[in-house]
């Protein structure tokens, strides 16, 4: 896989069972990319560690004064330049493709898992986590899979260069085969500590950050209620904590550097004590001498990627095991289904609740619980987050259905739709039927004021299309953006539109245009409103109470609010001391009206006996 052909076309069903068996699969993924890294860090790192071989050959050449030896011995030194020189640049490339790629993928496993999953998403996860994982969790996911090839490369040319001493010279090769591997090893009971407090960091950068995201989120909110400072105030507090841990941690890593530059710089005396004795009785030459005493020197440099990979895995397994958590998340149905991808019609049917929505007819609905009404909208629009009774379309079952089917089907509008930044023509680019144009949409969704605040926001827009709507909408009221999204919605023009408090924030005036537009560009198409506002209930053709998870009245609007107290309830707001109230004085008008009519017989009796 090269940088170029990014993205991958399939990025592969990941194994999230857990961090490492992630990381493990991510490695396996790019075996040729690794394989790569791997021959050119062997090239490198065996070039590096053949230089102290031509420098002792050298020395000795001079020595013995030979001019052939070191002319040999100086094309032996150009010669490992070379290899150098070309393995550092090639593994830096292989490298970097790899740290790449690896993190190409993982966003693409987060982007994809995103959309599968859709608003229950956030219902499981935390929205500071998801940005968590897809940005700087990416990051250290992808060094330690781009580490892991010059790890290993480092470590078998550790071998090789021992193997290399020992049969050079066995004198001083042994004291470096017993002395390196000691060195690799001396960390390890540092590890389990220095690990836990980079997990610990990472715990509190996470949370940092989610509350960094939920602060921005609702800044508005806190400013008009004055808790900015509050929350201000909370975000400092986590920081701080942050930045302790990260000192902590810093520490930890510092006494694992200085161990790697204490224990290699002890083995390199002991070797220069030992060869200036072993010179002096001339069991070996000054060459040889010169030679374990520069690999031993030389040592260094692949013994520093231990603690590399060491400090890679620390980092990355926290990130790994919460990409791993989201990447696990399953909808409550399959996404692919269990029948062929046909766009069914008809009469839209919930058997758990008993809600009947007629084909081509705009039906409301009234819940007085606000969450119940989501969970039965999400359930309205097929493969629901939740498993449960699915809802019928035509008498087909929409979650045995491809997910796309269903989504061209029937369209969901959440209470709280999202406006990503971008020009509004880019909003309203979204697949339709293109029978309903977006000048048509919206006029329906009363959108006129908001197109004109949005060209005057934007410099140099003269088609209202091409003016820029910022990041989720902030420059705009909640109103205007529910206008927007309502607009969009509309614009799909699907067999089935659901909408969940489409109005909650326009104000009454607007609120009934709105209901008129609505029901003029949806005719003949079904639709259903979730709502507790009279002027969307009064245009509905079909208006249903679901009370308690199942349908309670069913009716028009002015019919309900004077016979079925429940709807009177929701829909005016009435507590039961008003509902009581006026219980009271039906009664007394009924009491009245009896009087009254009492009196008319008893009038009519005197005058039959006049």
């Amino acid at each position: 896989m090269k940088i170029q052909d990014l993205p991958y076309p399939d990025p592969g069903e990941p194994d999230a069972r857990s961090g490492p068996r992630f990381l493990w699969w991510l490695f396996r993924n790019q075996l040729g990319g690794q394989f790569s890294a791997l021959a050119w860090g062997l090239l490198h790192f065996v070039a590096v560690s053949g230089l102290p071989f031509g420098v002792g050959f050298a020395v000795q050449a001079v020595v013995d004064r030979s001019g052939g030896r070191l002319a040999l011995a100086g094309g032996l030194m150009v010669l490992c330049g070379v290899a150098i020189a070309l393995g550092d640049s090639m593994l830096h490339r292989a490298a970097v493709t790899n740290w790449i790629t690896a993190a190409a993928r993982v966003q693409q496993l987060l982007a994809r898992r995103t959309a599968r999953l859709g608003s229950a998403l956030t219902r499981r996860v935390a929205a500071g986590e998801i940005v968590a994982v897809s940005t700087g969790d990416v990051e250290k996911i992808g060094w330690f899979v781009e580490a892991l090839s010059r790890f290993t490369a480092a470590a078998l040319t550790v071998v090789l260069v021992c193997v290399g001493l020992y049969v050079y010279q066995p004198a001083l090769g042994i004291v470096v085969a017993v002395g390196v591997p000691v060195l690799a090893l001396a960390v390890l009971p540092l590890l389990p500590r220095a690990t836990r407090r980079a997990d610990f960091q990472r715990e509190k950068a996470g949370r940092a950050t989610e509350l960094a995201t939920d602060t921005v989120a609702g800044l508005r909110v806190l400013r008009g209620i004055g808790g900015e400072e509050l929350f201000l105030d909370r975000y400092r507090r986590a920081s701080q904590e942050v930045r302790h841990a990260a000192v902590r941690s810093a520490r930890m890593w510092a006494l694992i550097s200085a161990v790697q530059v204490l224990l290699p710089g002890v083995l390199m005396i002991t070797v220069v004590w030992h060869g200036v004795h072993l010179a002096e009785r001339g069991r070996i030459t000054v060459g040889e001498l010169v030679t374990v005493y520069s690999a031993v020197m030389l040592m260094a440099y692949p013994l520093r990627h231990f603690e590399e990979i060491a400090m890679a895995y620390s980092f990355s397994r926290p990130s790994a095991k919460r990409a791993a958590r989201v990447l696990s998340l399953e909808r409550a149905t399959d996404t692919t289904g269990t029948r062929e991808a046909v766009v069914p019609t008809g009469d839209l049917y919930d058997p758990a609740t008993g809600l009947l929505a007629p084909a081509g007819c705009l039906t409301a609905v009234v819940c007085g619980d606000p969450d119940a009404a989501g969970l039965l909208a999400e359930r309205l629009g097929g493969h629901p987050s939740e498993k449960g009774t699915s809802a019928l379309l035509g008498g087909v079952p929409l979650d045995e259905l491809p997910l796309s089917s269903t989504r061209t089907a029937v369209l969901v509008q959440d209470k709280d739709p999202v406006l990503l930044s971008g020009s509004l023509r880019d909003l309203l680019d979204v697949p339709s039927s293109g029978a309903v144009s977006a000048a048509d949409a919206l006029a329906a969704a009363q959108c006129g004021d908001v197109l004109a605040a949005l060209v005057q926001g934007s410099l140099g827009a003269e088609d209202p299309l091409d003016a820029r709507i910022t990041e989720r909408g902030r420059s705009l009221s909640g109103g205007q953006r529910q206008r927007l999204a309502l607009a969009r919605s509309l614009i799909t023009d699907p067999e089935v539109l659901v909408l969940d408090e489409p109005t909650s924030a326009v104000d009454s005036h607007t609120e009934a245009r709105i209901a008129n537009g609505v029901r003029e560009l949806r005719t003949g198409r079904t639709t259903v409103v979730f709502t507790s506002s009279p002027l969307l209930l009064d245009h509905a053709d079909r208006v249903v109470l679901v009370h308690e998870g199942e349908v309670a009245a069913v009716g028009v609007h002015r019919e309900l609010v004077h016979k079925e107290p429940r709807y009177r309830a929701v829909v005016t707001r009435e507590t039961e001391d008003e509902a009581a109230t006026g219980r009271e004085l039906d009664d007394l008008g009924e009491l009245q009206e009896l009087e009254e009519l009492e009196e008319l017989e008893e009038l009519k009796e005197i005058g039959e006996t006049a």
